[in-house]
């Protein structure tokens, strides 16, 4: 009889059932609504050669005028190769870092010591990025601690930051460091919930620790990884701009610059608002694509997708 109801039927009686999941859902509903899809009609001014005088209507239209200025620009090639780099070496090497951490915490059978371990890796993710920038940039320096370490190893000193082919190393280092422990809750959230009974079962069919780790654990926490790669790739290419124009600079514009710092450069300090509202539509538009297409194959090959 249930089935037979519409839709509107079936919604009404599950609001009535359930109206405080429905009253605490609200205040989230409505912050994406004024803060995530209201302002999505400035995006329009992609299509615009933006005026301020004549305001958001008044201003002509160039159509496609400004995505084909940012594909034929000379910096084009350079930006998206660095995006994607610096993208792919953050997801091949950041990615895995807090599920080994939370591998290795789960291990842990000292309480004191995994709680320690825990509260250090965390402290990090509450830095500022403002201080975590100003710490990089002091342990760069000709006499700063990474040279002293590489002095003590028979290595010169020189200042770091202002050679190009090391900026993505430590860019994607000092990400990991700041960002390792926070990113382990999840996964120590999802090892927490694993039956003992497999444990038990697989120690009974005489499994080891690693054994234990390949056959009950990983199995375990697979669609929470799964899920949290797919969320990943969906943001691929959205590299904050904030710790780029810390570090960078005019000498490792050739590795370091990237397109959320392109566009802080030509719509905030250039005021070039419809070139740069095209740029970030663009980088937009490739991130949707990669999340659809890391879900389909996730949902083909593992079952698990977000939809």
């Amino acid at each position: 009889m249930y089935k037979n109801k519409s839709f509107k039927e079936r919604f009404i009686k599950d609001m009535k059932r359930n109206w405080t999941l429905y009253a605490i859902a609200i205040p989230m509903i409505v912050f994406y609504l004024l803060f995530a899809y209201k302002p999505m009609y400035g995006a329009l001014i992609a299509f615009k050669e933006y005026k301020p005088a004549r305001g958001f209507w008044g201003s002509p239209w160039v159509g496609f005028a400004q995505f084909e200025r940012f594909f034929t620009s000379p910096f084009f090639a350079r930006l998206m190769k660095n995006t994607v780099l610096l993208s792919f070496y953050s997801l091949l090497f950041g990615f895995p870092a807090p599920i080994i951490l939370a591998l290795l915490l789960n291990e842990v059978r000292n309480t004191v010591f995994k709680k320690t371990v825990q509260t250090i890796s965390y402290l990090p993710h509450f830095i500022s990025i403002i201080v975590v920038a100003g710490m990089i940039t002091d342990f760069s320096m000709s006499t700063g601690l990474f040279n002293k370490i590489i002095e003590a190893f028979g290595g010169v000193s020189h200042p770091l930051l202002q050679d190009p082919s090391l900026y993505r190393p430590i860019y994607v280092a000092s990400d990991i460091w700041q960002q390792i422990g926070w990113g382990s809750i999840i996964y120590l959230s999802a090892l927490s919930g694993v039956d003992q009974q497999l444990y038990e079962a697989a120690e009974v069919d005489g499994a080891g620790r690693f054994k234990k780790l390949i056959h009950v654990t990983l199995p375990a926490i697979t669609p929470t990884i799964v899920i949290m790669l797919i969320l990943r790739i969906g943001s691929l290419l959205s590299i904050g701009y904030e710790k780029t124009i810390l570090l960078y600079n005019p000498s490792t514009y050739e590795t370091a610059d990237i397109i959320s710092s392109y566009v802080y450069r030509v719509g905030i300090l250039e005021q070039g608002w419809s070139y740069s509202t095209a740029i970030g539509l663009f980088n937009s538009v490739i991130n949707l694509v990669l999340l659809f297409l890391a879900n389909t194959f996730s949902k083909k090959f593992t079952q698990t997708s977000l939809w």
